[in-house]
This record gives structure tokens, sequence and C-alpha cells, in this order.
């Protein structure tokens, strides 16, 4: 079966082979994200946990009561950083928004498992302190890309009261994934990952949100670059597939778009990308 061959796998999980201008994305992203830290109000690495790794930025609202919008970086959950992402606030604060870019550890030397309750310790230090930044607790909204569109999903299905017992059960009820992956088995069997990831059978299974029940009263947007690989244009139908259109009413392919042009959309504010953040966020759609 092709969709099994690690050499097919490979490629179509490979996503700087695909983007051989991949070099000079990332140092424009290197470059938005210091003038952003620069031009924004930001209160940087705030400990959210006591990893030296759990550490977030925090790009206050310009207004009290604003929506908050927490995003998530990827980069296989084995690279990366925060202040790599930086250029995500400018759009969304100007637009009224809180915008909170927490770190997270990498693999090889943590889990996927890992990095996803350190996420969850992300959100419960957004929810306790929002309100110092001019974020409404109340309107929390989670963004992430490739790896964290996975944490993203993971994210949407969890259950609060476990984390810590001051947090309310629908802590999180909106969430895009912008080229997330939600069935963790390829990713298990693609060769340049499996050294870092070290995924095995059974946590595959249970790291995939595709097989998790939908999540009740939850709303997520999947959306994918239509340029991507098959596998990640799978891959998004996937997740609205398995929890329907009732929990994930938006499941688009964006034209003419890969895998790292998508996040220019989610910063440009007459962008379809960025009028659903926006939309989940309840902001009203920039003037054109």
């Amino acid at each position: 079966m092709a969709r099994l061959d690690p050499d097919w796998l490979g490629r179509q999980y490979d996503n700087r082979a695909r983007i051989p201008e991949h070099p000079e994305i990332f140092d424009r992203w290197a470059q938005a994200s210091a003038l952003s830290r620069e031009s924004l109000s930001r209160r940087l690495d705030v400990a959210y946990g006591n990893g030296p790794s759990e550490t977030l930025d925090v790009f206050p609202a310009p207004h009290a009561d604003a929506p908050v919008l927490v995003y998530i970086h990827g980069g296989w959950w084995r690279s990366f950083d925060k202040r790599d992402h930086s250029f995500i606030a400018p759009s969304f604060v100007h637009a009224g928004a809180m915008v909170v870019v927490p770190n997270y550890a990498l693999c090889p030397a943590v889990h996927i498992e890992d990095i996803a309750m350190q996420m969850t310790r992300a959100l419960a230090w957004t929810w306790r302190h929002a309100a110092l930044y001019g974020g409404d607790p109340s309107r929390i909204v989670v963004a992430g890309h490739s790896a964290g569109g996975h944490l993203a999903a993971m994210l949407l299905c969890c259950d609060w009261r476990r984390v810590a017992p001051d947090l309310p059960p629908d802590l999180l009820r909106h969430a895009l994934s912008i080229s997330g992956v939600f069935e963790l088995e390829p990713l298990r069997r693609t060769p340049f990952l499996q050294a870092d990831l070290r995924l095995t059978a059974e946590s595959a299974r249970a790291l995939s949100p595709a097989l998790f029940p939908p999540p009740a009263s939850r709303t997520l947007y999947a959306t994918v670059g239509a340029e991507e690989s098959e596998e990640f244009l799978r891959q998004n139908s996937l997740i609205q597939k398995r929890w329907g259109k009732r929990v994930v009413p938006v499941c688009e392919a964006l034209p003419g778009l890969h895998h790292l042009n998508v996040l220019h959309d989610l910063v440009d504010s007459q962008a379809r990308l960025h009028g659903l953040a926006r939309e989940l966020l309840g902001l009203p759609a920039a003037r054109r």
C-alpha cells in the first residue's frame, strides 16, 4: 500500500525538501519576529511551568476584555522556538486581541505526550493570567501550525478539570489547525522522523486526535495549503470525516499556498486564513 511505503511517506512529509526556498522563508520569519518584538508591548520569557523550556511570550491587548489567541508553532515537535514566531502577533494585536506564543521542549529530549502536557500548562497559565494583559479568559482560541495544529486539536479534547481543579471545563472552545496532522501512524513509518519522535504503535494511536471521540460543544477549523502534499490534504480532510461537520464546520484547502507560506495568510488581514482566525476570536472582519 503506497500510503505505508517509507520512501513515499518521506516525500510526503519532508516539507523542507518540498520547498527549496525554505531558508529564505525562515529568514523572513526571523526578521519579522524581531521587528514585532521591538514594535509591540510585550512580556517575554514568562514562566508557565517549572521546566527550562516552559516559558511563553505575551503581547498584551490594546484594550481590556479582549479575546486571546494562543499560537503554537510547528516543526515536527523537534525544531523552532517561540521567538521564531513573534511575527504572528502584530496583525492580531492591532485587531484587538491579546496574543500568547508558548515554547515547549523538543523531541527527542522529550516525547510528544510530554509536549501535549506542557501545552495544557500553558493554557492553564493563560486562563489564570489573561486579565492582567487585557485578555478575557472566557475567550481563548488556540491556533497551531503543523505539529502545532496537532497540539491544538489535542487541547480541544482536554478534560481541564483533570489538569487542575480550578480550571473551567470549557476553558477552550475554539481552535484553528493550519496544516495539522491528526493521525500519527504514518509518521511512525516516516524515516526522517522516526529517531526523534520515537513513536510506537500504541503511542501513535494514543496521540491521534482523529481516533478520539469528537469533542462536544467545541469547534475546530481545519485548514491546509492547497499546494501541500497528498498526505497533508488527506490529514486535513480526515479530521472532519472523523469528528463530523458539527465539530469541524470549516475544512478548507487554501489556493496557491504550501506548508510554509500558509502562515503568511494567517497574518495578512485581507486573507482568508486571517479572517477565519478573527471569526473564531469574535473580532470583526478587517476593512478592505
